[in-house]
């Protein structure tokens, strides 16, 4: 379930909960500091994998009975054959609209809300020694998945419709704001939010997961130093950027389903969406869910339990740098932008 979103400054934080201090309040410029490296990081990682973003949803949500996208290889070949090189990255602008702010949210609550119940664990036990558990990161890491997605859900919801359009697509938004509002026009503000349920439940295992596997990681890494990968205290960008890959490998394993399902529930209510999703108008389906589980069922009825999985491989092969790449993306540039630590003796 991107972003793949952040809410924490990553390198601060797990150095505050090393030292058990509770994290000061940052000046004004500061918290614009954070939110720019935030939506600097969101917006390098998406470009940099988009062509694999924009095949992951083809995959998602293509017609099963007039197939165009057969894998990673195959589909991206095909993209590249029928639509171009900017066919590649049809979507990217509108993801970038959305990833950017999003991105920037996501960092900054994970912040605030990881000094939240760093303040409040340290008040209830009387430790003021206590430190950020991975259950603590895994909870600070979902509550900024939940507030970021929500603030930004009405974009994802377009996007993902854009991207799935071809150049044979009978029917074409023109862009995000044309797509918000043909669809608040068309189908009503409610049909912004369609499958922002999956969409937050989905959002927990894999935001939370994401920061509690990348801190976590990165702490345990620093401590027991194997293979002598710490130095001077610090993890090299190569390490930080392997942390990173492994979060972001299990987080979206264990929430792809709800992310499979959220796209096709974005699709309902268009009236081009079969037409568009096959690329040229043939092999119509009805595209009618009742809500998330009837999503589920129909899907797995008709295509079986690996249609949930569709179009994971290309989203692996992404998610990896993706994540990856922000994490590391966000704490370098508050380290140009000179966003420092400042603990109170």
């Amino acid at each position: 379930m991107a972003s793949e979103t952040k809410v924490v400054n990553l390198a601060e934080e797990a150095k505050l909960a090393r030292e058990g201090v509770t994290a000061p309040s940052y000046a004004f410029t500061t918290i614009c500091k954070s939110l720019v490296a935030g939506g600097v990081a969101g917006g390098v990682s998406r470009t940099a994998v988009a062509p694999l973003e924009r095949l992951k949803i083809l995959l998602q949500v293509q017609n099963p009975h007039s197939i165009k996208y057969n894998g990673t290889i195959q589909g991206l070949k095909y993209i590249w054959r029928t639509e171009g090189f900017r066919g590649l990255f049809k979507g990217n602008g509108t993801n970038c609209a959305r990833i950017v702010p999003n991105s920037a949210v996501k960092f900054f609550s994970y912040e605030q809300a990881s000094k939240g119940i760093l303040h409040l664990y340290q008040k209830q036990t009387g430790n003021e020694d206590a430190q950020l558990t991975p259950l603590f990161r895994l909870g600070a890491g979902a509550c900024a998945g939940i507030i970021a997605m929500s603030a930004t859900y009405p974009m994802d919801m377009v996007r993902g419709r854009i991207t799935v359009q071809t150049e044979k697509s009978p029917y074409q938004y023109r862009g995000m704001f044309h797509a918000l509002s043909t669809v608040l026009r068309e189908e009503g503000p409610r049909a912004l939010y369609k499958g922002w349920l999956p969409s937050v439940i989905g959002v927990i295992p894999y935001v939370g997961l994401n920061f509690a596997v990348y801190e976590s990681l990165k702490d345990w890494l620093v401590k027991s130093n194997p293979l002598g990968l710490v130095q001077d205290s610090e993890l090299s960008v190569t390490t930080r950027l392997a942390c990173g890959a492994a979060a972001g490998t299990i987080g979206q394993t264990v929430a792809y389903p709800l992310d499979v399902i959220r796209r096709r529930m974005q699709m309902v209510g268009w009236n081009h969406a079969a037409s568009v999703v096959a690329g040229d108008g043939r092999g119509k389906v009805p595209l009618a869910y009742t809500g998330m589980v009837d999503a589920f069922r129909k899907t797995v009825r008709y295509e079986g339990f690996g249609a949930l999985y569709k179009g994971l491989v290309p989203n692996s092969v992404k998610v990896v740098p993706s994540i990856a790449i922000a994490f590391v993306t966000y704490e370098v540039v508050k380290d140009i932008l000179g966003v420092e630590i400042r603990i109170s003796d």
